[in-house]
């Protein structure tokens, strides 16, 4: 079983919907009976009409696994943890630099260059909050 469709279990239980209700939202939403016909698209459709009905997902705990870049990238992306880490910050607030600066969703995905010039913004960040560079 998918992450999505695991989601979708666990809004279902936490809103209480007996099994009657549950297949007619699915037929209403993505025009299916069961959760297991379910394209990913669709998916995130019948996640968005869980939070629509007042599902609030929760946030995991301990944030996503550090990167592993390749291994020209391997010292910038220890200075981008570094960073990180100084400042108390999880590797979704990277993610967000990156998908802000280059469109890129992710920080591992990241060319040399593009890496270089977000270390670049995380040194600036550190000096203005007085955090060690």
């Amino acid at each position: 079983m998918s992450i999505g469709l695991k989601k979708i279990q666990i809004a279902r239980r936490q809103l209480g919907l007996d099994d009657d209700t549950y297949r007619a939202l699915l037929q209403r939403v993505a025009g299916v009976s069961s959760s297991t016909k379910l394209t990913p698209r669709q998916v995130g459709t019948v996640l968005a009409e869980f939070e629509r009905q007042g599902w609030k997902p929760k946030a995991s705990a301990k944030g996503r696994a550090a990167p592993r870049p390749a291994p020209d990238r391997k010292a910038l992306m220890g200075k981008v943890e570094a960073f990180l880490a100084e400042a108390n910050r999880p590797w979704a607030y990277a993610d967000g630099m990156a998908q802000k600066m280059f469109q890129v969703e992710r920080v591992e995905w990241l060319d040399a260059d593009q890496l270089r010039r977000l270390v670049a913004a995380l040194s600036y960040d550190a000096r203005r909050n007085g955090r060690k560079q």
